[in-house]
């Protein structure tokens, strides 16, 4: 497949060949056969992208103020490796596609291959959208007309937020594509409209639509216009479709509003307001999230769990389905909209006018290529022809960001013959395969985890997925390196402890864990340190780790496994390394319920005892500040204490020959734990973390969660 993506960093547009998407449950694949640029968001990603690094500063605040943050806890030079990695990860651009449905996953049996569908997929020639992001297209209903749905949809649930009613008087201001489709739904609705906006040729538009006009360039002055437009009375309500730094919009839609008026923000606007103008007309403010119900909740995007109707009437894909309705009964026209036409292989060109010319509108792209020609499961990247058998060639499953901006660098840093990277949505796999120098991409992970070529495979993916992937690759005979954790439930630790046993039976397989705390510098100076104490120590380990929210999938038991499994099984292991003993007692405590439903097993306490007679604590909290410490370890022993904080400064208190051991920047020992991975399958020596340790780390672990659970 083909598929557009935005350069964040130095702003080129590019279209890049990737393996199609594997099928999913509750998703459909697509051949597109149009799409829509969206004039207002993509012009704003796209000039985003191509200001200089200042001007992205400015634009963002809120992001500098966290980057100032990063600075205090993690140092410089770690904060400006991470907010490069941010902006030299690619952008895919889009979001209101049309195609023709090639494939449908399970669950997704509504839809049947044939079906012409409107989609919030990108522009690619192949996407994979989730089944509620999905609407047939009726017959009356072109390709090109449909490719507005979405964009339609985020006015139309501006319009049901405001709730007019017949013969009310609305506002829309700022009539670029989304206002335009705004008029028409207001007008649909059975209301008096006034469009305003700087652009005659817009504001025409709207006329023809059936709105009265307003254009504060040419000194008509909104508020007058507005309330002279409202009979005296002010109007009933106000829908900002604007994209402004500026406050005056909503400022002007408050004094131009009747009491108790309706304003609603589709746009983007500053909101610099005053509190009198809404305080004694009692307007109700509202801003308007996406194209409905549903938007950015997993369960319904990803997972294809509907809405009850009698509860949520107007979801994204009901939303979708009555623009298509409106669209063929002709109470929406689209096709005055259309103010230009690209092939898809010259989207650069589109992109090149969509910033030049501001009066654009409807930017069609055509997808003329033979449907059967995008469906590649592998591509190539790199002509790399002959691997070294002997030495580490490695496949990767996952390039998400940890993967391409820490492990992948890792690995290549130790060495590692990079062969393929594999990923479900393609994409990403050739952003970070091409970037590292991996031969190929592709989507078929069974067919990489079967290829001889390749000896080692590395797995970070979800941690759902980990013990299938480690079980798949020890049964075809790999060297496997797991991002932590090995599994998230005991059975899976089982099925993955069988396979490893079978590997060894065959001849022997290295299996290792990301845990790469342990190889960090400063931990080593403090194991060669602890192992002159032949006595018990005791440990306190704090990780900061910071609030996620709910939903994010790390939180879910069932994909992510939640934070204990998830994270503070580095604690353990670390633990486990620095006491030299085996892990004999599991304690755990969490905090109480706070009766909102919020997560509390991610502020939690967990103690270890070990066999010599040690023992420590693990404080893994999420309700700390950000400016403080993420990390921080102190062992006390023999009268003496060792105390770093986060990887960057440790100190030595009471012993003889050590006072402190500070680093310029942040090493968490990602890289020397590659290497020493990567080093022994090329010696033949034995696996940096022995199997005993490591599914003893996670057995303990998953105990430790259960103990947080059932309390």
């Amino acid at each position: 497949m083909k598929q557009i993506l935005q350069d964040m960093s130095k702003g080129g547009t590019t279209v890049t060949e990737a393996p199609s998407p594997s099928s999913k449950a509750n998703h459909l694949l697509i051949n597109t056969t149009v799409s829509l640029i969206s004039a207002g968001t993509e012009r704003m990603l796209v000039d985003f992208g191509r200001a200089n690094m200042l001007d992205k500063a400015r634009a963002q605040p809120d992001k500098v103020k966290m980057v100032l943050e990063k600075v205090q806890t993690d140092g410089l030079m770690t904060t400006v490796d991470a907010v490069r990695s941010k902006l030299a990860q690619p952008l895919p651009l889009g979001y209101c596609n049309v195609g023709v449905v090639t494939e449908v996953g399970k669950g997704a049996e509504t839809f049947k291959v044939g079906d012409r569908v409107a989609s919030n997929g990108p522009h690619a020639d192949v996407v994979r959208v989730g089944k509620n992001l999905c609407a047939k297209i009726p017959d009356e209903v072109s390709d090109e007309e449909a490719a507005f749905v979405v964009a339609a949809s985020i006015g139309l649930q501006g319009v049901r937020l405001a709730q007019p009613t017949l013969g009310e008087a609305f506002v829309v201001t700022g009539v670029g594509l989304i206002g335009l489709l705004t008029v028409q739904l207001l007008r649909a609705h059975g209301c008096r409209v006034l469009a305003i906006d700087f652009d005659d040729a817009k504001l025409a538009l709207a006329k023809e639509f059936g709105a009265e006009t307003c254009n504060p360039g040419k000194g008509e002055d909104p508020i007058a216009t507005g309330k002279a437009f409202s009979r005296g009375v002010g109007v009933d309500g106000v829908i900002i479709t604007a994209s402004t730094k500026e406050s005056s919009p909503v400022t002007q839609a408050a004094r131009m509003s009747r009491k108790r008026g309706r304003i609603v923000l589709v746009g983007v606007t500053g909101l610099d307001l005053n509190r009198a103008d809404f305080y004694e007309k009692e307007l109700t403010f509202q801003v308007s999230c996406s194209y409905g119900p549903g938007r950015y909740d997993p369960l319904y995007e990803e997972q294809g769990q509907d809405y009850p109707v009698g509860f949520v009437r107007w979801t994204e894909q009901r939303n979708f389905e009555a623009v298509l309705d409106m669209m063929a009964s002709g109470q929406v026209d689209v096709k005055p909209l259309i103010t230009h036409r690209f092939e898809f292989e010259d989207a650069p060109k589109a992109y090149d006018l969509l910033t030049t010319d501001k009066t654009a509108l409807g930017i069609l792209l055509k997808y003329s290529s033979e449907p059967d020609s995008r469906h590649l499961e592998t591509v190539s990247l790199h002509k790399t022809t002959v691997f070294n058998s002997q030495k580490p060639v490695v496949g990767f499953v996952g390039a998400g960001n940890y993967a391409s901006r820490v492990l992948i660098p890792a690995f290549k840093a130790g060495g590692a013959q990079l062969h393929t990277i594999a990923t479900s949505g393609g994409i990403n796999g050739v952003v970070h395969g091409d970037k590292a120098g991996f031969s190929d991409a592709t989507t078929d992970t069974q067919g990489m985890i079967d290829n001889s070529a390749i000896n080692t495979l590395a797995v970070v993916t979800q941690h759902n997925t980990h013990a299938h992937f480690v079980t798949a690759a020890l049964q075809a005979g790999k060297n496997v390196f797991v991002e932590k954790p090995l599994a998230i439930t005991l059975e899976e630790l089982q099925q993955v402890e069988e396979a490893y046993q079978h590997a060894q039976a065959k001849g022997g397989a290295h299996l290792m864990v990301g845990f790469n705390r342990r190889f960090a510098p400063q931990v080593q100076k403090m194991k060669s340190l602890l192992e002159a104490v032949n006595e018990p120590k005791s440990f306190i380990m704090t990780m900061n780790a910071g609030a996620i929210p709910a939903d994010h999938w790390t939180q879910d038991n069932t994909v992510g496994g939640g934070r204990i499994i998830g994270e503070a099984c580095h604690f353990i292991d670390l633990m486990r390394f620095l006491a030299g003993s085996e892990i004999v007692s599991v304690q755990a405590r969490r905090m109480g319920d706070t009766g909102d439903g919020a997560i509390t097993e991610d502020k939690a306490a967990i103690t270890l005892g070990f066999a010599d007679g040690s023992f420590g604590t693990i404080f893994y909290l999420t309700n700390g500040a950000a400016s403080f410490p993420k990390e921080r370890v102190e062992v006390f022993a023999a009268g003496r204490v060792l105390q770093l904080d986060n990887f960057r400064k440790l100190k030595g208190y009471g012993w003889p020959s050590f006072k402190k051991m500070n680093l310029w920047k942040q090493d968490k020992g990602q890289n020397a734990c590659a290497a020493a991975f990567l080093s022994a399958i090329e010696n033949g020596t034995n696996t940096p973390i022995s199997a005993e340790e490591i599914f003893e780390v996670a057995r303990v672990t998953i105990e430790a969660t259960e103990i947080l659970r059932n309390q």
